[in-house]
């Protein structure tokens, strides 16, 4: 898709993208899995298991620790990492270096800033929030009313809330997830490469461009990359 000449909203991922929760979500993840008496996994294997919402979460982390992801046990696995990652959201959560720095930059150049996650609307709140006050304009997590990405229900609810046509906006993500979910909005989509995915899987699934680190973000606005 052709960069937008006027781009009035950016709209983020969370995890991977805004801000570094892997040891929060494997915390969450392995306490569930303890719970349904299966062994922890692995914390580099939750960059895999996450990005999908809770339930995928979940079905992934039983099957890699040998379970059954039965209805049953996926539902009771559901509901216990939801409650585990609502009890602690912020757990060594912490932005990307040089991601605060662009958004207020954004921010003075009077771009609005978005949040659209699969993780849980509560957690999602509270990690945002924690991390940037009220940095963003807007911010949502899963819940019951908005299909998970990459169906683009929430990217246009967060473009609708901020004013902006969808093409007017731009859309970062780390992983397969959000590249389609940014191109199913009619947005133009970029992968960031510090987070939990390569390049490959970005590419593969219809980036339009990529930033190696936060600071092409501004770069990309100016026509500098």
């Amino acid at each position: 898709m052709k960069k937008p000449e006027r781009v009035k909203a950016c709209i983020f991922d969370l995890d991977g993208t805004i801000l570094y929760t892997l040891e929060s979500v494997a915390r969450a993840g392995n306490r569930m899995l303890r719970s349904l008496g299966l062994p922890e996994q692995p914390l580099d294997d939750f960059r895999f298991h996450c990005g999908d919402g809770s339930r995928n979460l979940v079905e992934r982390c039983i099957r890699a620790a040998g379970g059954t992801p039965t209805e049953e046990t996926i539902a009771r696995g559901d509901a216990l990492n939801r409650q585990f990652l609502a009890e602690d959201p912020s757990y060594r959560v912490r932005p990307y270096e040089g991601i605060p720095e662009v958004l207020l930059q954004l921010k003075r150049r009077g771009i609005l800033l978005a949040v659209f996650s699969n993780k849980p609307d509560d957690a999602a709140q509270t990690a945002v929030r924690n991390a940037f006050g009220g940095l963003f304009d807007y911010i949502q997590g899963q819940t019951a009313e908005v299909p998970i990405k990459p169906d683009p229900a929430g990217a246009l609810a967060a473009a609708a809330a901020l004013g902006a046509d969808p093409g007017e906006c731009m859309y970062f993500g780390d992983t397969w997830t959000d590249m389609q979910t940014g191109r199913n909005a009619g947005m133009y989509t970029v992968g960031v490469l510090w987070g939990y995915r390569g390049r490959e899987e970005l590419a593969d699934n219809g980036a339009d461009a990529f930033a190696e680190a936060p600071a092409d973000i501004l770069k990309l606005l100016e026509g500098d990359l």
